[in-house]
């Protein structure tokens, strides 16, 4: 996923349907170096850092 996408999705008051590695995600952060702070949507405990390009829009 591009840069500018992430951010958009991720201040959107709209929910997106994101995924990372095939199980839906929300994006909570888009940080400087490529990276996202990501949370599965049924585990919202389990937050992760994903590069960017592990982000798919579908």
């Amino acid at each position: 996923m591009h840069k500018q996408r992430a951010i958009e999705i991720s201040e959107s008051p709209m929910m997106k349907n994101v995924s990372c590695q095939g199980t839906p995600v929300f994006i909570q952060h888009v940080n400087d170096d490529g990276t996202a702070r990501i949370y599965p949507l049924d585990k919202p405990e389990q937050e992760l850092t994903v590069s960017l390009e592990s982000l798919i829009e579908y």
